[in-house]
C-alpha cells in the first residue's frame, strides 16, 4: 500500500482516477489544483504524486519540482491530453518517474503505480537494512572525528582507499563505514582476510578458478572478485601478502580485470578496493618486501586510524557501547574501574579493551565493575607514558618483545592462533617474530 496523491483540475477524472487506486488499498487524497497540491505536498510525506501537465497558475512541472525538493522526494506521474515528444523528453529530465497520455487505461494506471510502490516498498527496506549494517562508530575524539570526516568524504566516490593503523584500532569497521555510506551499500562487500590464507590458497580464492584447473579442481568456482562485482572487496592485512600476488593484483588495479586460475580469457568487473594493514608499506617498499607500483595504487586515498591512546576521549563512550551491546546500563562500570580505564595506555587498542571489559564482566558477575575487575593498573604501559618515552631506561627491544610473547603464549594455554589475537598480530608475523628471537 502507499499514500497516493492526485493531482487534477478535471474533478470527474480526479474523482475516478482515487477511486481506481483505492481498489488497490492504497490511501488517497485528491487536490484539485496544482496550489493545493503544493500544499499537501508540504503537509505530509507521500510515495507516488499523480498530476496532470497542464493545470492554470501552478502547473504539473511546477508540483514535479516541489515534489523533486523534498527531504524524501515522492516518485511523480505526469499526465497529459497534450504528450509531444518534447513534452516527455522535458518531463523526464525534470525527474518524473512515468508519462502518461489521456486518455489511458486505468488498468495501466493501477499497473504502474503499483510497480512505483513496490519499488519504493523495497528502497525502504534496503535504506533500513544499510541503516543496521552501518557500524555506529564512537568518534568523540578529535583524532576519530577527522578520520570518520575522510571516510565520509571518500565514501561517496570509488576511489581506492587505504587505511592505515596499529592492531586492533578498527580499520575493519571504518572499511564496512565507507562501503555502507557509499553509493555501492546495496551491492556485496566481500572481506579477505590476506594473512589468514597461504600464498597458494590466496591466488585461487581471489581470483577464482576454472574446471580442471588443478588437481581436484572438479567444477568452476568464482574467487572473492567476481562475488564483489559491483560492490567492494576488502583486503585486510595487505601487507602480508607476497610479491607474487601483489603483481596480479596490481594488474587488477591498473585494468579492472583478471584471469581465473585455469582461464585463457580475462574477466572484468566492477569492484571498489579498500585495504587495510598495520604495517609500514612506505618502509616495506624501501626494504624490498612490498611492490612501490602497488603502494602507489592502493594509495591512493590513505586514512590512518587513530590508536587508542591518541583518543582518550573515546574510551569511555566505546566502554559504555560495549555495555549497551550486552544489555547493560552504563552504571554496570563503577567510578573506579572508569578511571582505570583512563589512566591504561592500551597497546592493544580497541581490541584490547573490548577483551579486557569481556573479561571483567566475567570475574564481577552480577556485582558493579571495579578497577580489579580490569586487572592491575600497570597491564599496558605506565598511565600517561607512551613507549617512545621507555627508550633509554634499560629496557632492550628484543628482550621486551619476548617477554610480551612469552607472557601471550602462558595466558593462550601455547594455543599460537590465540596467542597473536592477543599481541594484535597475524599467526604468521608470531611465527616470524619466535623466528627472530630463536638462537
Amino acid at each position: 500500500m502507499a499514500r497516493v496523491l492526485v493531482v487534477d483540475d478535471e474533478p470527474k477524472l480526479g474523482k475516478l482516477t482515487a477511486e481506481m487506486l483505492e481498489l488497490d488499498a492504497h490511501e488517497v487524497v485528491r487536490a484539485g489544483s496544482g496550489r493545493q497540491a503544493l500544499v499537501e505536498l508540504a503537509a505530509r510525506p507521500w510515495d507516488v504524486v499523480i498530476t496532470d501537465l497542464r493545470m492554470p497558475e501552478v502547473d504539473g512541472l511546477a508540483v514535479l519540482g516541489a515534489a523533486r525538493a523534498l527531504p524524501r522526494p515522492p516518485e511523480v506521474v505526469l499526465m497529459t491530453a497534450y504528450a509531444t515528444a518534447e513534452s516527455a523528453v522535458a518531463a523526464m529530465k525534470a525527474g518524473a518517474a512515468d508519462y502518461l497520455t489521456k486518455p489511458f487505461s486505468m488498468d495501466e494506471l493501477r499497473m504502474r503505480v503499483q510497480r512505483l510502490a513496490a519499488q519504493r516498498s523495497t528502497e525502504a527496506k534496503s535504506a533500513r537494512l544499510l541503516a543496521r549494517l552501518t557500524p555506529d562508530l564512537v568518534a568523540e575524539s578529535a583524532a576519530m572525528k577527522a578520520a570518520l570526516a575522510m571516510a565520509r568524504q571518500v565514501a561517496a566516490t570509488d576511489a581506492t582507499v587505504l587505511l592505515l593503523g596499529e592492531s586492533g584500532t578498527g580499520k575493519s569497521q571504518l572499511a564496512r563505514f565507507i562501503h555502507y555510506q557509499g553509493k555501492r551499500g546495496g551491492a556485496p562487500l566481500v572481506e579477505v582476510h590476506c594473512a589468514a590464507l597461504p600464498e597458494t590458497l590466496l591466488e585461487g580464492e581471489l581470483f577464482g578458478h576454472e574446471r580442471g584447473a588443478f588437481t581436484g579442481a572438479s567444477q568452476r568456482k568464482a574467487g572473492h572478485l567476481e562475488a564483489a562485482d559491483g560492490g567492494t572487496l576488502f583486503l585486510d592485512e595487505i601487507g602480508e601478502i607476497t610479491p607474487a600476488t601483489q603483481v596480479k593484483l596490481l594488474r587488477f588495479l591498473q585494468e579492472r580485470t583478471f584471469v581465473p586460475l585455469g582461464a585463457t580469457v580475462a574477466s572484468r568487473v566492477d569492484v571498489r578496493v579498500i585495504s587495510a594493514t598495520n604495517r609500514d608499506l612506505e618502509e616495506a617498499v624501501r626494504g624490498g618486501a612490498f611492490r612501490e607500483d602497488f603502494f602507489y595504487r592502493l594509495n591512493v586515498f590513505a586514512i590512518r586510524v587513530p590508536s587508542l591512546r591518541d583518543r582518550q576521549d573515546d574510551v569511555l563512550p566505546l566502554a559504555d557501547r560495549f555495555l549497551a551491546a550486552r544489555g547493560l546500563p552504563p552504571a554496570k562500570l563503577g567510578a573506579g574501574a572508569r578511571e582505570r580505564l583512563l589512566g591504561r595506555a592500551w597497546p592493544g587498542n580497541v581490541r584490547e579493551l573490548e577483551n579486557a571489559l569481556e573479561r571483567a564482566l566475567i570475574l564481577a558477575g552480577e556485582a558493579e565493575i571495579a578497577p580489579e575487575h580490569l586487572g592491575p593498573s600497570g597491564a599496558s604501559t605506565p598511565p600517561g607514558r607512551h613507549a617512545a618515552e621507555l627508550v633509554g631506561e634499560g629496557f632492550s627491544l628484543d628482550g621486551f618483545e619476548a617477554e610480551l610473547i612469552q607472557a601471550a603464549l602462558e595466558r593462550a594455554g601455547g594455543n599460537k592462533t590465540e596467542a597473536a589475537r592477543l599481541l594484535g598480530v597475524t599467526r604468521r608475523r608470531l611465527y616470524s617474530l619466535l623466528a627472530s628471537l630463536t638462537p
